[in-house]
């Protein structure tokens, strides 16, 4: 008897070969595979556990209503559709322990909505033609979903893609055998946060919440992270967030490819999370280091992180348009939601005397929070710096808050 079951999901009538070889390394390691279609138009050489009418029925619809739409596009949204609500019924029965995909853009765009139905700590493999690329958006993207290319792959099996194909299967038994799967019985804060030369609060705030007893997850706001942090607080997974680092608004409001996606700093207010919000790093805006800066952004000063990061220094306009950009996405909150604006700065190099310190930037960015913050939201002015104890205490003093008026469940 296998120990763990991965569940293959690919087009079987173009991609046989190689689902089915993915199949036998999985068996060939001791691990059990199930097998799901999700073509359209042909058929596999040998029938799958799950079949493509089978896929097209959860979703609500039909493999003749994917044909009868005469656009792929459709036909392979209402698989898509079909795939990942049959995926999460057969994970909550127990039928399998973690999934891999395959597929060049068409599979690939199929396998991210499976990915993104199955909750975190399920081992999510996808080996495609377009892994890593910039086809795909940071909002598509699973907390934990798991790539690798699909190298030499595109039509039948040879030495290369075998390479790749073997990979991805061994690695998704092996999570599922070595996964620790979240276990919230111990409620989980969310933060936002960069490394402690730049943002320093996570530091005190992390052992001042354990003694409260809950636990912290920081997730680093480079893009990736704060997808992922959106992610999961729109699912509803934190008791409440600290969204301190909340630069990736900048980002995308800039035109800088190091997003979050659009609806940056909106996933715990529409599900009435509470939220402590604050500027971090709202002045910067990060840009892939090797790459020109954005359009609107050339010219101005720029500092290099390392070669991959770099960051640009806003003007005063500039950070009002993102201060309007905050309080829109803020509009949004249901829940408890307070923004700590420290009118001393938001990251360690825009201290007075700092290599970024900026006085007119930074009293444009106050003054605009000032006149737009949301009705909803509680705007609290702190007489200090982001990363000085008294913000601490004040993120503590609004969290005690919480607690005393039973807001965090």
């Amino acid at each position: 008897m296998s120990d763990k079951t991965i569940l293959i999901v690919g087009t079987f009538d173009t991609k046989d070969e190689e689902l089915t070889y993915m199949a036998d390394v999985i068996r060939a390691q001791g691990g059990g595979a199930v097998t799901m279609d999700v073509s359209v138009l042909g058929d596999p050489t040998n029938p799958c556990d799950y079949s493509k009418h089978q896929v097209a029925e959860a979703g609500g619809s039909s493999i003749q209503a994917a044909i009868d739409g005469g656009d792929e596009n459709l036909a392979m949204q209402i698989m898509a559709d079909g795939a990942s609500a049959l995926a999460l019924r057969l994970y909550r029965e127990g039928a399998f322990d973690g999934v891999i995909t395959l597929g060049g853009t068409m599979g690939t765009d199929l396998a991210l909505d499976v990915c993104q139905a199955l909750p975190v700590g399920v081992p999510k493999y996808v080996v495609s033609t377009v892994s890593f690329s910039p086809l795909l958006p940071p909002e598509r993207l699973a907390a934990d979903i798991q790539m690798i290319l699909w190298a030499g792959g595109l039509y039948g099996l040879n030495a290369i893609c075998k390479a790749s194909l073997s990979q991805a299967a061994g690695a998704v038994l092996g999570a599922a055998r070595a996964v620790e799967k979240p276990d919230l019985k111990r409620p989980l804060i969310g933060m936002t946060s960069f490394g402690k030369t730049v943002l320093r609060y996570m530091v005190d705030l992390k052992p001042a919440l354990a003694v409260r007893g809950y636990d912290l997850a920081v997730f680093h706001a480079t893009g990736m992270g704060g997808r992922a942090f959106e992610s999961l607080a729109s699912e509803g997974v934190f008791r409440a967030v600290m969204d301190f680092a909340t630069q990736e608004v900048s980002n995308h409001t800039m035109g800088s490819t190091i997003s979050a996606g659009a609806d940056r700093m909106t996933g715990a207010g529409r599900r009435a999370v509470p939220q402590l919000l604050a500027p971090g790093c709202y002045d910067l805006v990060d840009y892939v280091g090797w790459q020109d800066p954005p359009q609107k952004l050339c010219g101005q000063e720029s500092h290099a992180h390392n070669r991959l990061l770099s960051s640009v220094m806003l003007t005063p306009d500039q950070r009002r348009e993102v201060a309007r950009a905050m309080c829109d996405k803020m509009t949004q909150a249901t829940g408890p939601t307070v923004f700590l604006l420290p009118l001393h700065g938001g990251n360690e190099w825009d201290r007075l005397g700092g290599p970024l310190c900026d006085p007119e930037g930074l009293a444009a960015y106050i003054d605009e929070m000032r006149t737009q913050c949301p009705a909803q939201v509680e705007l609290r002015e702190l007489d200090c710096h982001i990363n000085d104890p008294s913000f601490t205490q004040a993120a503590l003093q609004v969290f005690d808050d919480w607690i005393a008026k039973d807001l965090l469940g």
